[in-house]
């Protein structure tokens, strides 16, 4: 059966690479925004697709390198679709091909056929000296991720993140002096609010005073997240879990709160919180070790909330861009924007929407705004 099916995966894989005309490479810029357009088109899809690279190694004097492009434009033309677009992802150093819609049932079978096809076809048009330069790599989207990390592992496929990134040096200078200066406050002015809680939850209840859990941070990166703890020692997380795949799907009902029949996405009467515990998770105030997670550097003021690895586990792939934008946050445009009460579709888009339009203006307006919401409650279970 396998043998059958790597068969038919390499089959498809030769049929689809019939011989196109021959092209003009796309300059840098319009290459990498090529490759962030069909990322996001493969996120709502579904439908994946191949980036290879070929690093071409050192340049060439200028005749030389003019003679060995027109050679590999050839060979390109001859082992590509027209439907494939090639360009520089690297100016004069790097040239992309990006194979779109192809099937990827065994795709380790179907890059090693097309790496044999190239390679073929490269021998034919290149000397030994020009072959033996080229380094030949495949990227393919949707990716795996890396089961402990959660890491995107080909961050090439995210040249606008790259691009933000740099474009947001000073304000990410901001926002860290930011993280340091509000979490040492917070924590100098909240001592005796801390030392006040955890003697109510050693009082009340057998365990710890902070609730340790890993989550997942920006890039993937993992760390132990902190709260004060809020459910009773050794309970069975599996309902939670259950319901969170369920919420992420979008099946999740809503569980009524307050009485205002408009109900939450979120478990409520969670027979695993303690008395101390819901008055906590009501007020918020089960968050406040975690200014020691902004202090640390591994969380801000502001941002997404950091996911449980269960969580990340049922997301669909447009979902993973929570995980890429921005760090993870205590407060947040969810949280002040409905919590719980939006479905989890509209808290990633929330998400995304802040990490497009971050700033330190929004950051303080957010943070301005989360007081009045926990007051209110709204959403807080």
């Amino acid at each position: 059966m396998n043998y059958q099916k790597t068969r038919k995966g390499a089959t498809l894989v030769a049929r689809e690479m019939e011989p196109a005309e021959s092209r003009e490479f796309l300059n840098q810029e319009s290459f990498h925004r090529l490759i962030s357009l069909e990322r996001r088109r493969t996120e709502r899809s579904r439908k994946p697709f191949l980036l290879m690279l070929l690093d071409m190694g050192d340049h060439l004097p200028s005749e030389t390198n003019e003679r060995y492009l027109a050679k590999l434009q050839t060979a390109l033309s001859v082992s590509t679709r027209e439907t494939d677009v090639v360009g520089w992802y690297q100016s004069e150093r790097i040239v992309g091909v990006m194979f779109t819609e192809i099937c990827l049932e065994d795709r380790n079978t179907i890059v090693s056929t097309m790496i044999s096809r190239l390679s073929e076809i490269l021998r034919e048009h290149l000397s030994l000296e020009q072959f033996n330069r080229v380094g030949i790599s495949f990227h393919v989207f949707p990716e795996d991720w890396d089961t402990e990390s959660r890491k995107p592992s080909n961050p090439v496929l995210y040249p606008d993140l790259s691009k933000r990134e740099n474009n947001r040096r000073v304000f990410g200078a901001m926002k860290r002096a930011m993280d340091i200066l509000g979490s040492l406050l917070a924590l100098i002015i909240g001592a005796p609010v801390f030392a006040t809680i955890a003697i109510a939850i050693k009082a009340t209840s057998e365990g710890p005073v902070f609730f340790r859990q890993r989550r997942i941070g920006q890039h993937g990166k993992s760390f132990v997240f902190l709260k004060f703890r809020s459910m009773k020692v050794g309970n069975d997380a599996s309902a939670h879990k259950e319901y969170v795949k369920r919420l992420i799907s979008g099946k999740a009902e809503r569980h009524g709160a307050n009485g205002n029949g408009q109900g939450v996405f979120k478990l409520t009467r969670d027979p695993r919180i303690t008395r101390v515990g819901a008055f906590l998770r009501k007020t918020s105030l089960d968050e406040l070790p975690q200014f020691i997670n902004v202090l640390k550097g591994e969380m801000s003021l502001v941002g997404p909330r950091p996911p449980i690895p269960y969580e990340v586990e049922a997301y669909d792939v447009w979902h993973r861009r929570r995980l890429l934008e921005a760090k993870p946050g205590i407060t947040g445009l969810w949280q002040v924007s409905g919590r719980s009460k939006v479905t989890f579709d509209e808290m990633v888009r929330l998400d995304l929407r802040y990490a497009k339009t971050c700033s330190p203006w929004n950051d303080v307006k957010i943070l301005l705004r989360t007081p009045l919401a926990v007051m209110l409650g709204e959403g807080a279970h």
